[in-house]
């Protein structure tokens, strides 16, 4: 080596993984001051949902053990007409008006009658139970919807869709669902970039980073079902659940119905003389066409109107057949096979079910408990977190405001037009967020005018 010859300095290219860590680095705040504020906003609603939800699965079990006297009667084989049931139903309630019958399922049901009266809210109705042995009425109560819901899993319902507050109750479930997607993808991606950066999968010390870890790690175990449980929670909500609707309308993904109307030329020979087959013969048709479980009969309400039946089984595999059943002739005229639904249509009726609960029966009931446990345990850690570190202790305050200055422009443009989009698809998400920038804004306005007075208070 000639001496005074320069040494040959190695140079290593670190520029790739040094643009991934500052890429992160720029985005971590944000994202961390999003699911924070995020969870500060919503944390009451998603646990008022959670500890409701948890109450609605259990209501099964407990209608069982509440009106058995009303849903069950003693097995004999003794049979009362269909249309003599439905009969002394009509003469126990003479100002109600028929809206369905549920036939007997087995020989331990009661027959439901099923009528609309002016004194019910909307969506519920009366509902005349009857032996079907002996056609003794077994009890009248109020049920709601189209799963013909107890009192008290009604009342149980109302309290976890609204709080029984009305149309303004209904407000705080569909600002949960509509948040809880943001705080779980957020929090999906700091927990796995938290866990890119330690790789190692532990149970931390006990104190603050204990707590983040069993919330990072159960928040990140639950996430795909949250996921779940907001996206058919919108389906119910008052204003994303209607754009849902109108997307499905374009779409052609609306659940398909039978045509209830007939042909003119028999309407017209109707016209004369009724001749109606009954409920017994209509239930005997839709039992040979197929129709076998549970199922509701809908009445030939007036001429050139068909009886309509429609399966009810909605555990798996769901049974929702229906077939429309001319009144007179007893022929089909319309079926529409739940095989057939569309995609869509069969991807709602399941979501929907599972989300209820009913789609597998207790195992779904079993699921759907460990996960709103679960979630309270979540809502609970990080509220403990953040007693740990409030600001009063000293340990400071959130990522600082405008992290977002920080993000490269083309992912700060495409954020903010993804933001407008999902803002005006899901309107009560947009409103809060522009709500949350609005005070965010003001509060650093006030931050940074108090910082200036202080700085130019004189000294002594």
């Amino acid at each position: 080596m000639v001496v005074g010859e320069p040494k040959t300095i190695e140079v290593i290219d670190k520029a790739a993984p040094e643009d991934r860590t500052t890429r992160w680095a720029a985005l971590r705040p944000l994202l961390l001051r999003l699911h924070f504020y995020a969870g500060v906003l919503v944390a009451p609603f998603i646990l008022t949902a959670a500890i409701t939800g948890l109450l609605y699965v259990l209501t099964p079990q407990l209608e069982e053990a509440m009106y058995g006297q009303q849903l069950h009667v003693p097995a004999s084989e003794a049979q009362v007409l269909l249309s003599t049931q439905v009969n002394v139903a009509r003469n126990a309630l003479p100002e109600a008006e028929l809206k369905a019958v549920r036939p007997a399922a087995s020989p331990t049901d009661t027959t439901q009658v099923i009528f609309t009266a002016e004194d019910l809210p909307e969506s519920y109705y009366r509902t005349v139970f009857v032996d079907p042995h002996d056609a003794e009425i077994r009890g009248v109560l109020d049920t709601y919807g189209s799963n013909q819901a107890l009192p008290l899993r009604a009342w149980v319902s109302e309290l976890h869709r609204g709080l029984h507050l009305g149309d303004l109750g209904r407000i705080y479930s569909e600002l949960a669902a509509s948040w809880l997607w943001v705080v779980v993808l957020g929090g999906f991606a700091l927990w796995f970039g938290r866990r890119r950066a330690t790789r190692k999968f532990r149970i931390r010390p006990p104190g603050r980073t204990r707590v983040l870890s069993w919330h990072g790690l159960t928040g990140a175990g639950i996430g795909l079902g949250l996921l779940f449980l907001s996206a058919t929670g919108l389906t119910w909500s008052s204003f994303a659940g209607g754009n849902i609707a109108k997307l499905r309308e374009a779409l052609s993904w609306e659940t398909p119905t039978v045509a209830e109307g007939l042909p003119m030329r028999v309407s017209f020979e109707q016209s004369s003389r009724r001749i109606d087959i009954g409920y017994d013969q209509v239930r005997q048709v839709a039992i040979n066409h197929g129709l076998t479980g549970r199922v509701e009969i809908s009445p030939s309400e007036h001429i050139g109107a068909a009886y309509t039946v429609q399966e009810m089984g909605r555990s798996w595999p769901t049974q929702q057949d229906s077939v429309a059943i001319h009144p007179v002739t007893g022929q089909i005229t319309d079926s529409v096979r739940f095989a057939d639904y569309p995609l869509m249509a069969k991807l709602s009726r399941w979501g929907v079910d599972a989300h209820m609960g009913l789609l597998f029966g207790w195992l779904n009931q079993v699921v759907l408990a460990v996960l709103m446990i679960a979630v309270i345990s979540v809502i609970i850690w990080g509220c403990r977190m953040w007693w740990l570190r409030r600001p009063t202790r000293g340990f400071g305050n959130p990522p600082a405001r405008g992290a977002w200055r920080g993000l490269p422009e083309p992912v700060l443009l495409g954020g903010v037009l993804v933001v407008i989009g999902v803002g005006c698809a899901v309107p009560l998400l947009g409103i809060s967020l522009l709500a949350f920038l609005c005070v965010d804004a003001l509060l650093g306005m006030r931050a940074r005018a108090a910082a200036d007075e202080g700085a130019s208070r004189p000294v002594g």
